[in-house]
């Protein structure tokens, strides 16, 4: 389980937001408060306005009512789901991550100092013996940590991270929590969205329950609870205790019955 650093001040605050694409509302009354230090999941069913929070909290999208207080000079970074990349781009892992601060200058080169730099930010996650290799060759685990790395590379304070464990194995979900978690000990503000009820949400210290509203936030103990969940995901939801953890199904007899035969 992994354990929450000690609360401090608030670095961004939503308040009663509202964000409208169109007509319709995506998300509606959202309060939302971020603490040094804290390192917090956001979970929903799809289309429940995980992502576009995300994006209202970078200050990417507008909102209709309400808004969104950052501490003055916050710097900020997003890690996107690695299946929204052109991974075929011809760019080695140290390019890719140099790039991130390619914005707003006049050249994209990177300069002696930010060599030295990315090869301390691809050492601190592992990476460091694959700075020149193509980011098309890597593991989908190597590839999260690549933009892992970009968002550091750019004095980040707070990071975003959308689905970091969207279509990696068991193991390497894992191995990213844990580097998420080790990264947060550091002192590193951290927000994520997943779906991951069980493999993820439930070792986070904090959980906000999302459907266009906010359902309910707090310790997984506290959140992950039938009444708070189905009024989440719009249908029940099941806690049940295996192994000594509290594990999330649609129909506990569906997991009985499937434990029973792999055990046959």
């Amino acid at each position: 389980m992994i354990s929450q650093r000690g609360a401090a001040s608030t670095v961004i605050a939503a308040n009663n937001v509202t964000v409208s694409y169109g007509a319709e509302p995506v998300l509606i009354d959202v309060d939302f408060d971020i603490a040094d230090g804290e390192m917090i999941g956001i979970v929903g069913p799809s289309g429940s306005g995980k992502s576009t929070l995300i994006k209202v909290l970078l200050g990417s999208v507008p909102v209709r009512s309400g808004k969104v207080d950052r501490r003055p000079g916050l710097a900020v970074g997003l890690v996107p789901q690695v299946e929204h990349i052109d991974w075929s781009f011809p760019v080695t892992v140290a390019e890719c991550v140099g790039m991130a601060r390619a914005r707003g200058l006049r050249t994209p080169w990177i300069t002696k100092a930010e060599r030295v730099e990315i090869h301390s930010v691809l050492d601190r996650l592992g990476l460091n013996g694959l700075a020149n290799r193509h980011i098309r060759d890597l593991s989908g685990g190597q590839q999260q940590r690549v933009f892992l790395a970009r968002a550091l590379f750019t004095k980040a304070e707070v990071i975003f991270l959308d689905e970091p464990t969207s279509g990696l194995d068991v193991k390497t979900r894992h191995e990213v929590l844990h580097l998420l978690d080790e990264l947060n000990r550091q002192g590193l503000t951290i927000v994520l969205t997943t779906h991951d009820l069980n493999g993820i949400a439930a070792h986070l210290p904090k959980i906000v329950c999302l459907n266009t509203r906010v359902i309910g936030a707090g310790a997984p103990e506290d959140v992950l609870v039938p009444d708070v969940l189905e009024r989440t995901y719009g249908s029940p939801m099941h806690i049940l205790e295996h192994g000594g953890m509290r594990v999330v199904v649609d129909s506990p007899l569906f997991l009985v019955d499937d434990i029973s035969s792999a055990s046959a």
